[in-house]
């Protein structure tokens, strides 16, 4: 045996077990990554290293194309930076896992800004499902002011729509007097906390994305910001509280929302910071939203004239024209409940998912979902909403018979879907039967037809112009006898 030859077998020997080791890693790599349930991950758009989607989700636009179900299937996968969404662009994907499986899918993701610092952890349609939650009728007055509005200064039918929601909501929360005037101070609050809470639920700060960061100085930035916000609302809503709370120490017993958690406080074991908060999320949720479909019905009656003329002939018949429309019409009403059904639905305002990733319903997609809706799910139609002799049917059970998913799903569904009813039912037909919608014409004397696909980014919709008229000569007259019934 030569001397040197052990060093020399093992120079040999070395590069064949680092080749058999790099080899053992390669099949353990491959194997691991063939039964890896991530490769059954739901189709998603492209991806960029590390960032992830986080271009695509600057503007959602696409979201609401006629052909993002088709491009990217009834599920798709999300990642933005880490933070992994599944979206479900069909009704049945969305019922089978946001309805039937509720019990696991009605949690919330972290919210920092917008539960954590604005709403000081007590905002209740932010709290994670398990998380302890301490949890008037539409006045004839409101209704005849929203009216008689539209028709002095129908180009600013989104103030009077605001004032209106703004109106009801406080109302039956405190007990506010009817507001008369779209510049109320209450109005310019409300607009004002809906932006912010807008702005924090979009969740695009920094912190949402590194949670450490919550443990920086709170005097820097976006917190800065954040907290004077929060302090802010936080006032805001105590002022309405503490309102309430003198007229029942003064022997006050007007029935609201605020009067009841006060009188039952012990019942419901709240404390007086948990009450004010309670109330003032209500205020802040059930405002905008009415809003923003009454901004959406009055275009689909400028677009559709042949709806407002077949609702408005039901109203005749029904109503006839010397009187308001009240709740007790609503029975005989089956078109006009019809079309607050499909303004709902026409423009709402077996994979692997990985534990923790955020499940969300695209509701435009399921409300236009063609296998549910037909193929002119596109289309405003509110008869696909009525049977053969005229009246109501119950919507799809996916659905929860409500004929669209605008209030969402399982136990996460919206509570104030019944009062959203009632208050868009009373505005459509009080319009209706008082007023006229229709096109404006331009220069040439031709009518200017909207854009129906004008939204900005969402549900937000792109201004457009509409002229309102009275129906009749005796409108006039008779919303100025309904007036003086109301003054105090």
């Amino acid at each position: 045996m030569w001397p040197h030859s052990t060093p020399l077998r093992q120079l040999t020997i070395l590069p064949t077990l680092v080749t058999g080791v790099l080899l053992t890693l390669l099949l353990v790599f491959i194997t691991s990554y063939l039964k890896s349930p991530w490769r059954k991950l739901p189709p998603s758009p492209p991806r960029i290293p590390i960032v992830g989607n986080m271009s695509q989700l600057k503007n959602k636009k696409w979201l609401f194309s006629s052909d993002c179900k088709g491009r990217f299937s009834e599920v798709m996968y999300l990642d933005a930076m880490g933070r992994q969404t599944i979206v479900f662009n069909s009704l049945k994907s969305a019922y089978n896992v946001l309805e039937r499986r509720a019990g696991i899918y009605s949690g919330r993701p972290r919210f920092i800004i917008a539960q954590e610092i604005l709403n000081e952890g007590l905002g209740m349609v932010l709290m994670d499902y398990g998380e302890p939650s301490k949890l008037s009728p539409y006045s004839d007055k409101r209704g005849q002011i929203l009216v008689s509005a539209l028709l002095d200064d129908p180009q600013n039918r989104h103030g009077h729509f605001q004032r209106a929601g703004t109106s009801n909501i406080l109302s039956i929360l405190y007990d506010y007097p009817t507001l008369e005037s779209a510049n109320d101070k209450a109005v310019e609050d409300i607009n004002r906390s809906v932006q912010w809470s807008s702005q924090a639920v979009s969740r695009t700060f920094l912190v949402e994305f590194f949670p450490w960061m919550i443990h920086v100085p709170k005097g820097l930035g976006f917190f800065r910001d954040a907290f004077e916000r929060s302090a802010q609302r936080a006032d805001m809503y105590l002022r309405l509280f503490d309102r309430v709370r003198v007229d029942l120490a003064s022997g006050g017993d007007r029935p609201s929302f605020s009067a009841s958690l006060m009188q039952n406080h012990d019942r419901y074991h709240l404390s007086e910071r948990e009450m004010v908060s309670l109330s003032g999320q209500l205020y802040g949720a059930g405002s905008e939203t009415t809003s923003t479909t009454l901004m959406w019905w009055t275009l689909a009656m400028v677009a559709f004239p042949q709806v407002q003329r077949r609702a408005q002939a039901e109203l005749d018949a029904v109503v006839g024209c010397s009187r308001l429309p009240t709740f007790t019409d609503a029975p005989h009403l089956p078109y006009v409940r019809a079309v607050v059904r499909e303004v709902l639905r026409w423009r709402p305002p077996g994979m692997f998912i990985p534990k923790g990733a955020t499940c969300i319903a695209n509701i435009w997609q399921c409300n236009h979902d063609r296998a549910i809706f037909g193929e002119d799910a596109d289309d405003f139609r509110p008869e696909r909403h009525l049977d053969e002799g005229g009246e109501l049917l119950p919507g799809p059970i996916e659905t929860n018979q409500e004929g669209h998913l605008s209030f969402g799903f399982g136990r996460r569904i919206c509570v104030g879907k019944h009062l959203a009813n009632d208050t868009l039912f009373i505005s459509t037909a009080r319009i209706l039967w008082a007023t006229t919608i229709e096109h404006v014409l331009d220069e040439n004397g031709k009518e200017v037809v909207p854009d129906l696909e004008g939204f900005t980014d969402g549900d937000c919709l792109s201004p457009y112009d509409c002229k309102i008229t009275p129906r009749f000569p005796e409108v006039v007259s008779i919303l100025s006898e309904e007036r003086e019934r109301f003054m105090d």
